[in-house]
C-alpha cells in the first residue's frame, strides 16, 4: 500500500477501537465480578438510539449521551436484578437483552421518525473533534503534521476518553478497594463473603460501571461514526467486544490491545474495499466484510483454551449458612 493508504488505515484505527474499547472495558468489569455480560449487544444498540434521537431532538450531543448511559444503566440493572438477585440464568438474561433490543428500537424508531428504522441525521447535534494548539503551524512539516494533527489530534471527545479510561481502569482493578473486591468476588465470591465483602453489592456496582461505560459504546457509534441510528448498527460489536476480553485475558491492558487489533482489521477491510491488489485484484465486498469476523474465529480458537477467565463468572452466589 501506499503511504497515504498507511496513514488513512492508523487514524481509522484509533477512530474504530473506541467501540469496542468501551463496551470491551464495560465486559471487564462485569465478568471480573463474576457476571457473564453477554448482553453488551443490546447495551450498545439501546444507547446508540436513545443517543442519537434525544441528540436530534435537542441538537445537543452531550444530553444525547447522558440519556444513552441512563438507558444502558437502566438496562444493566435489570440485567443484574435477574442474574444476581433472582440467580437466573446469566447468558439467557443477556441474549434476551440482545434479542429485546434489536427489535425494539428498530420498532420505536420507526414509530417516532417514520424514516424505515433510522433516525434523522443530526447534523449540528454530532460532536465535533478536537483541534490541537499549533495544528495549523505544524500542518506543512512532513509526518510530525500528520502524527501532531491526525494522530494525536483531531479525534472526538470520546476518542480521548476511551484511551484516558486505560490507566483509570487499570489502576481500579489492581490498585484500589474496589478493585480488590470485585476480583475476589469474581474468583472466590465465598471467601469474599466470610471477609465481610457484600458479593451482591459488588456485583451490582460492577453492573452499573459496565451500564455506564457500555453506553459511551452505543454514543459513539450513533453522534461520532454515523451521525444517526440504523438499524443493528453495532454489527456485532458487543460479541467482538467480548472476544477482545478473552484475548486479553480479562486484564484491561491486553484487552485494549485487542480491540485496537480488531480496530486495524476493520481499518484495513475499509481501505481494500474496491482497491485492485496485486497479484489478487478486486476482492468481492462480501468476502473484505467478512474479515473481522474471521479474526474473531481464529482469535477464539487459538486463545480460549489459554485464556483462563475468573473462576465464579457465570456462576450465581448463594451465601453459605
Amino acid at each position: 500500500m501506499e503511504d497515504f493508504h498507511i496513514a488513512s488505515i492508523v487514524v481509522s484505527t484509533i477512530r474504530n477501537a473506541p467501540v469496542l474499547m468501551f463496551a470491551a472495558l464495560a465486559g471487564l468489569f462485569a465478568e471480573r465480578s463474576g457476571v457473564v455480560d453477554i448482553g453488551l449487544e443490546g447495551k450498545i444498540l439501546a444507547s446508540a438510539f436513545v443517543s442519537a434521537a434525544v441528540g436530534y431532538t435537542t441538537q445537543n450531543p452531550w444530553a444525547g449521551i447522558a440519556a444513552g448511559i441512563a438507558v444502558s444503566v437502566a438496562l444493566a440493572m435489570v440485567q443484574a436484578f435477574v442474574s444476581i438477585t433472582q440467580k437466573g440464568n446469566q447468558l439467557v438474561a443477556g441474549i434476551a437483552i440482545n434479542i429485546a433490543m434489536s427489535g425494539l428500537t428498530f420498532v420505536v424508531a420507526q414509530y417516532i421518525f417514520q424514516q424505515g428504522g433510522r433516525t434523522p441525521d443530526l447534523g449540528a447535534a454530532r460532536l465535533s473533534d478536537v483541534v490541537l494548539p499549533g495544528t495549523v503551524l505544524l500542518a506543512d512539516i512532513p509526518f510530525l503534521g500528520w502524527f501532531y494533527g491526525s494522530v494525536l489530534g483531531g479525534h472526538s471527545p470520546l476518542v480521548y476518553l476511551a484511551f484516558a479510561l486505560l490507566p483509570l481502569v487499570h489502576w481500579v482493578v489492581y490498585h484500589s478497594r474496589f478493585g480488590l473486591r470485585l476480583r475476589a468476588c469474581g474468583e472466590n465470591p465465598h471467601a469474599a463473603d466470610a471477609a465481610g465483602v457484600s458479593v451482591d453489592k459488588t456485583r451490582y456496582l460492577a453492573m452499573l460501571v459496565a451500564g455506564v461505560l457500555c453506553s459511551f459504546s452505543g454514543a459513539y457509534l450513533a453522534i461520532v461514526q454515523s451521525g444517526f441510528f440504523l438499524r443493528d448498527m453495532s454489527a456485532g460489536a458487543g460479541y467482538l467486544a467480548l472476544t477482545a476480553l478473552v484475548f486479553g485475558n480479562w486484564r484491561p491492558l491486553q484487552t485494549v490491545l485487542g480491540c485496537l487489533m480488531f480496530g486495524f482489521f476493520s481499518a484495513v477491510q475499509i481501505q481494500i474495499e474496491g482497491v485492485d491488489l496485486p497479484l489478487v485484484g478486486r476482492i468481492p465486498g462480501s468476502l473484505i466484510q467478512m474479515i473481522p469476523y474471521v479474526v474473531t474465529v481464529i482469535v477464539l480458537a487459538g486463545l480460549m483454551a489459554k485464556s483462563v477467565a475468573p473462576k465464579a463468572v457465570g456462576k450465581p452466589f448463594v451465601k453459605s449458612r
